[in-house]
């Protein structure tokens, strides 16, 4: 139940009987009329533009139309008052009824409240982390993974067909240094004393790759040429180190659709094949770039390259394809990736990366919208930084000396659902300070702790309700909620729907968490106010019915509650220690 979607097709409707009736001009464009909460709670529950966006095309003033359109609103059952304000808004404050009414929705249907068909089946691929496996993930790859994560879960429940990707960058120079790295912790386990040159990983998570290398081929490599025993380890410790994401993504509780090796492009004709579709619609040619910004011409190379015409689809230059050696630049092997998706059929692509690949964003959506003639949308969301705080001091982090802070020293420290919740407590585009101590602080400054223990509140007045002999049944009178603290909390749970549409669309899901902890804090005040008024309290024994009815407005705040923590990929608890 979505009640502003039902009060958008009330107004559509009362549009179209004024057209009928000839106060309005048939035919009116209605793709711009919204319903809204207004801007001052004060004002009403929604609002609605309906006048205001349509009295150019109707060639009336705004007023004309809000007027008569406020009275047909207020004959609706559903609506305790229209009134028009300003130049020819409509505030609309809605009858308790309807407020009760969602709060039936939500006890009716609780896996399906708040669900959309918004997305109407329609498939989209979130590629997100594709960290290379050089190491275990660190806290940077964790808020990417959160984030990603949680966006997936979010489309899902919107309606759409979501595919959860991973694209292993096991193609590049990377994974070289990996096998040398992974080499010499082979020779240490062979009894050889090395030292970790400048250059090389010097983490000593590749120790146990070392050793496994032994176990499997005791001490036939040693002493071997690298032509020799390279592909062998480079192969094994690209494995190991994916055996070491995977189990670190699961412990953060995030589960792949499908992985996707950037080796599995090379000398399998795939780059070439992308390429040579670009080039089947005129968009590769072999011409000579400028120099960059910023360079001294007698720096630049100028020289003729094989180059991509992305700057016929907004970037800033066009992209060379290959090196002065005649090997594929990175971008080509990205555009035979996003090739192979478009192939597939996804009617939207998501990528999530790391503030430093900014650059890559209008070359990427270029590619896209070259090799889908336009028609498959690219949203690139880049995650900024997180700083992590110790004791009130920085926590420093250095993957290359091997001193980084993992994805698995968070979770030790402060639990999954924690590490999830916090990164979403900020946009993805901004930075985000984690403080160890706050993240396990009980209290209102923790949102996380705050949301959980509104849920866990709703358990422990059921409890001690069923203590009391009081269960909640299954038809409870909620036409007894008539308190304005009680209807503000139905109100708040009757924005759920469409917030969730919001942040879909907006593919936002902090959205998701910071309209959870709205919620606790409307929930918490609300209890809060029975302590100074007990006629307020949800518990009243000598009040059986009118308990029966707050038991089930605080179980629908449970169900809500639950939903939300469930897109954001956090298991709601019913008790805290």
């Amino acid at each position: 139940m979505n009640l502003f979607a039902e009060m958008k097709i009330l107004v559509e409707e009362s549009l179209s009987a004024l057209a009928a009736e000839g106060v309005l001009p048939a035919g009116l464009e209605l793709a711009n009329v919204a319903v809204e909460p207004p801007r001052d709670p004060a004002h009403g529950d929604m609002a609605t533009n309906a006048a205001m966006v349509l009295a150019k095309p109707a060639g009336l003033k705004p007023r004309a139309i809000a007027e008569p359109l406020a009275d047909r609103l207020a004959a609706d059952p559903r609506v305790a008052e229209a009134s028009v304000a300003g130049p020819g808004f409509i505030n609309l404050r809605l009858a308790a009824s309807a407020w009760q009414g969602v709060l039936a929705a939500a006890l009716a249907d609780p896996e399906g409240f708040g669900r959309s068909g918004m997305g109407q089946g329609e498939t989209v691929n979130v590629e997100y982390v594709s960290a290379n496996p050089t190491g275990p993930l660190h806290v940077g790859h964790t808020r990417g993974a959160v984030f990603g994560d949680a966006l997936a879960r979010l489309l899902a429940f919107a309606g759409y067909d979501v595919t959860k990707e991973y694209y292993i960058n096991d193609g590049g120079a990377q994974v070289d240094v990996l096998a040398r790295s992974a080499y010499l912790r082979y020779c240490q386990a062979n009894g050889e004393a090395v030292d970790i040159p400048d250059g090389l990983y010097p983490g000593h998570y590749l120790i146990a790759v070392g050793e496994k290398l032994k176990a499997r081929h005791g001490d036939s490599l040693m002493g071997l040429p690298e032509e020799r025993w390279l592909p062998e380890v480079r192969e094994f410790a690209i494995g190991a180190m994916m055996e070491t994401i995977r189990a670190d993504l699961a412990a953060l509780g995030v589960e792949m659709d499908r992985f996707f090796s950037e080796r599995a492009l090379y000398n399998t004709g795939r780059i070439e094949a992308a390429l040579a579709a670009l080039e089947e619609k005129g968009l590769i040619y072999v011409g000579q770039l400028e120099p960059p910004k910023g360079r001294a011409p007698e720096d630049w190379e100028a020289r003729p390259q094989t180059l991509f015409k992305a700057t016929e689809f907004g970037d800033d230059t066009d992209r060379p394809l290959k090196k002065s050696d005649g090997s594929w630049t990175y971008f080509a092997p990205d555009i035979a990736y996003h090739y192979d998706k478009v192939s597939r059929g996804y009617g939207q692509l998501i990528n999530v990366f790391g503030a430093d690949h900014g650059g890559y964003v209008k070359r990427l959506k270029a590619a896209v919208a070259a090799l889908s003639g336009g028609t498959v949308p690219l949203d690139i969301k880049l995650i900024q930084l997180v700083k992590l705080f110790k004791d009130g001091e920085p926590y420093k982090m250095s993957k290359r000396a091997g001193t980084f802070v993992t994805l698995r020293d968070l979770i030790d420290e402060v639990g999954a659902d924690v590490v999830r919740f916090v990164m979403l407590t900020r946009k993805n585009d901004a930075a985000l300070d984690f403080d160890f101590a706050k993240a396990l602080e009980q209290s209102r400054e923790n949102p996380v702790w705050y949301v959980q223990y509104a849920h866990a509140r709703v358990h422990s007045v059921a409890a001690r309700a069923a203590e009391a002999g009081i269960a909640e049944g299954d038809s409870p009178d909620l036409a007894l909620l008539e308190d304005p603290s009680e209807l503000a909390l139905a109100r708040k749970l009757g924005e759920f729907p469409r917030m969730v549409e919001a942040a879909a669309l907006a593919h936002e899901p902090h959205r998701v968490a910071f309209y959870l902890y709205d919620l606790a804090s409307e929930f918490h005040a609300h209890w809060n106010r029975g302590q100074d008024r007990p006629e307020l309290r949800m518990l009243r024994e000598d009040a059986p019915e009118l308990t029966r009815a707050r038991l089930a407005l605080a179980r629908a705040v449970a169900v809500v509650i639950s939903a939300g923590l469930g897109i954001l990929g956090v298991t709601p608890m019913t008790e805290l220690t």
